[in-house]
């Protein structure tokens, strides 16, 4: 099994630039085994913190991608049926709990309510995974830990976590850093120059100031490396803008106008 989790390990130290204490405190966090909640909007860079923070500390790292059609059974596990008959094959939950991987629930609120309860028992004091279909209890392994994300910006009385499941977590808020970071940050995942960098954070400031008069979601970090990556291939910059900015947070005539319009500001 230390083979398998070894395929969950991150060779390579992704790049991460921190904004504030957030390192200390999930190492803190880990030290103590304080399941951890990650909020902040779409692309700021939350999964990234997680890959940086499983190489920094050593530990293999299996992420989940949360979704609405996502159950228990893919969580914990289900018995399979091969040419030797029925086996039991656990899952990304219950591999990390029984070896001691930390589990990363990506867009946990996607995932339905009455899946996301199996977390709770790992949650506290217990840390135990039932297996009812098994008839096991699985002890926490000591390098066990479990790490939630999800953006508050898409919350709904439909989609949001109950009380119960965040008062189980401590938490860190995320955001956009502030723009001679994020330039930065582009500059360095992208390799353009800090002056191509620097248009790009002030195209996305423009566009995060129109977040709910005519935008559901400003523009991401992420989008801004998919420009500059564009860029340093030689596409050029009002073009990478519009397929990599513009276009892909909205279909509205006048909006994209309005953002192609601060695009020619800059470039």
């Amino acid at each position: 099994m230390s083979a398998t989790l070894d395929t969950y390990r991150i060779a390579a130290r992704p790049y991460y630039r921190p904004v504030a204490d957030e390192v200390e405190l999930f190492e803190a966090a880990y030290s103590v085994r304080m399941p951890m909640m990650l909020k902040g909007p779409t692309g700021c860079g939350k999964t990234r913190f997680v890959e940086h923070m499983a190489w920094k500390l050593g530990k293999p790292l299996i992420t989940v991608a949360c979704n609405e059609d996502m159950t228990a059974s893919d969580l914990v596990g289900r018995f399979l049926l091969d040419a030797n008959g029925t086996r039991w094959q656990d899952g990304p939950l219950a591999m990390a709990a029984r070896h001691g991987a930390i589990c990363y629930l990506d867009e946990v609120v996607e995932a339905r309510q009455d899946t996301t309860v199996v977390i709770h028992p790992l949650t506290d004091n217990r840390r135990v995974l039932p297996l009812e279909k098994k008839g096991e209890l699985i002890q926490a392994h000591p390098d066990f830990q479990i790490v939630i994300s999800y953006n508050p910006g898409y919350q709904s009385l439909m989609k949001d976590l109950k009380p119960s499941t965040k008062q189980r977590f401590g938490a860190l808020d995320f955001n956009y850093p502030e723009p001679g970071i994020e330039a930065e940050i582009v500059a360095h995942e992208t390799g353009v120059k800090t002056n191509v960098a620097d248009k790009l954070v002030g195209i996305a400031g423009r566009a995060r100031n129109l977040k709910g008069h005519g935008l559901d979601e400003g523009i991401s970090t992420r989008m801004l490396i998919y420009a500059g990556s564009l860029i340093a291939q030689g596409v050029a910059a009002q073009a990478a803008c519009r397929v990599a900015l513009v276009r892909p947070i909205t279909d509205d005539p006048d909006m994209r106008d309005a953002l192609d319009a601060a695009v020619s500001t800059f470039f």
